[in-house]
């Protein structure tokens, strides 16, 4: 007889430590029958899955060998009609920039029933972990997620406009190899080179730190420093607010 369909679930992961996973996050791991998971996503929280569920990793690092979209969606299409209790698990926020339209779509055109299951996103994390807001009366009323999104190989002239206004903070996913760039847009766009600015490596997680500068200068500071993990670069007054709480700028380490 057929199987009756299973269940795939699009679950934010967070930042990366188990602890900040939702608690629905968390039984939806423990449930899984079978677990997509990208390459950012921790150890530990791969651990958290059972020991005979199946598990495939799909890559989804910039510049990294990763399944194609299409691959991954005929994956979770396959498994969960096969029965199967199917968990994609997406760092961050499935619902920024994790494709989460895209695969809910698919899945529903199909007739698989999908829940998608929120994250913590980075920008959260990263204020959080190093003691700025990102709205604060008087300096940001609005916050402003975006990536450093390419074309050729060079960013596109769009969309900057919105991120000069003094009064937004501005949020980078995705950018740390193109930072010097992306800095550059914003000051032709009238962001004053005198804005506090932040990039933050590995947000939430243990190992992470935060160099801080000014739009005009963290690019190079950024380049110096050699950067590996996954970046967000946060722009706005609002920045400044960590500076003062840590003692020792421009390399940050997180707090306990």
């Amino acid at each position: 007889m057929p199987h009756e369909p299973g269940k795939v679930r699009l679950v934010g992961a967070g930042p990366g430590a188990a602890d900040l996973l939702t608690v629905r996050a968390l039984r939806a791991i423990e449930d899984a029958q079978a677990l997509l998971y990208d390459a950012l996503i921790a150890d530990e929280v791969i651990a958290l899955a059972p020991a005979a569920c199946l598990k495939i990793q799909t890559g989804k690092r910039a510049g990294r060998p990763s399944l194609e979209q299409a691959t991954i969606n005929r994956l979770m299409l396959r498994l969960a009609r096969r029965g199967l209790n199917v968990v994609r698990l997406k760092g961050g926020d499935p619902s920024i920039f994790g494709r989460v339209g895209e695969e809910a779509a698919f899945l529903h055109v199909h007739g698989i029933d999908t829940e998608v299951v929120p994250g913590v996103t980075a920008a959260s994390a990263a204020a959080a972990q190093f003691g700025f807001p990102l709205t604060h009366r008087g300096e940001a009323r609005r916050l402003l997620i975006a990536t450093a999104t390419t074309k050729a190989g060079a960013l596109i002239d769009a969309g900057w406009a919105q991120a000069a206004d003094a009064q937004t903070t501005v949020a980078l996913y995705m950018g740390r190899d193109r930072l010097e760039a992306a800095l550059a847009q914003l000051m032709a766009h009238g962001r004053s080179a005198a804005t506090p600015a932040l990039a933050v490596e590995n947000a939430g997680r243990r190992e992470a730190r935060v160099l801080a500068g000014t739009v005009g200068d963290l690019g190079e500071v950024v380049t110096t420093a050699g950067l590996d993990g996954p970046v967000v670069l946060i722009v706005g007054e609002v920045t400044a607010q960590a500076a003062a709480a840590v003692a020792a700028p421009p390399i940050l380490k997180a707090q306990a």
